[in-house]
């Protein structure tokens, strides 16, 4: 197909995408999910883009003689909390979308 016959509507509708896709990604930095393990010794605060804003130890956690359980629990809240930013940018993303799969948009 020749650009010359290149649907206008489709650009804007396009263009109409990326800007909301664009919003998106921007108010995703500031909606911050949670998630804990070791029953909430350790909380893993991330946000919708998926990059750790904030971690918690509770001070129950802290063993000096097993400080390998406590680098797995910070392990597991991150992993968890980066699974449930990632729920909630593909949830957020499927209402701009409309559940058309775009890869590589974030």
């Amino acid at each position: 197909m020749s650009m010359g016959n290149f649907n206008p509507d489709v650009l804007r509708q396009a263009q109409s995408v990326q800007k909301n896709l664009m919003r998106l990604r921007e108010e995703l930095k500031e909606r911050i999910v949670e998630a804990d393990s070791g029953g909430g010794l350790v909380k893993a605060f991330t946000n919708g883009n998926g990059e750790l804003v904030k971690l918690t130890i509770s001070p129950d956690a802290i063993d000096a003689e097993d400080l390998g359980l406590l680098e797995d629990l910070v392990v597991a809240a991150v992993l968890k909390s980066q699974e449930v930013a990632n729920e909630l940018q593909q949830s957020e993303m499927n209402k701009v979308t409309g559940g058309l799969s775009l890869p590589g948009l974030f």
